[in-house]
């Protein structure tokens, strides 16, 4: 039997994990490392849960936006270059083990920030006034990463409700 080594080069989903951290921390300048890993966290899930139906629409792609208007300190062009990374590279991101987002929220933040992240991105799924399958299956995947209950998911989505079509 013959064995191929991998290369020693990072695989591209993790140069670009590295790159949306480190364009997080230019756009977040007075900002210390730990909120920049935790915006950047939620970023990486934003993709994540954007691309899990494996389509973008214009309605996810402006509440991505709006959702990262919150974040404060971090101006205009600093949404544009985040989103213009995050759809640049969308599918490596969303390929990139969302536990290590989830990781990095469950060490660095409360159970309430946790809360409102899980809520961020129920927002996002349901941009298109749709949770698809796939959505819905990651979002309660994430919700056990993120350290929270089943329950707390199923809040969430009862909140919702009004917007669900599915």
């Amino acid at each position: 039997m013959v064995f191929w080594k991998r290369a020693n080069t990072p695989p591209e989903r993790e140069q670009v994990s590295a790159q949306l951290l480190r364009l997080i921390r230019t756009q977040l300048p007075e900002a210390d490392a730990e909120t920049v890993e935790i915006v950047t966290a939620t970023a990486g899930l934003i993709a994540c849960v954007a691309y899990a139906d494996r389509q973008l629409h214009e309605a996810e792609r402006a509440h991505a936006r709006a959702l990262l208007g919150r974040v404060h300190g971090l101006a205009a062009e600093g949404i544009e270059a985040i989103c213009e990374l995050l759809e640049r590279h969308l599918q490596e991101l969303a390929v990139v083990n969302p536990h290590a987002y989830t990781r990095v929220l469950r060490e660095q933040t409360d159970v309430q920030t946790r809360l409102e992240v899980l809520d961020v991105l129920l927002e996002l799924a349901l941009a298109d006034s749709e949770l698809s399958f796939a959505e819905t299956q990651l979002l309660r995947r994430l919700t056990g990463a993120l350290g929270l209950e089943q329950q707390d998911y199923n809040v969430a989505q009862a909140r919702h409700k009004a917007r669900l079509s599915s």
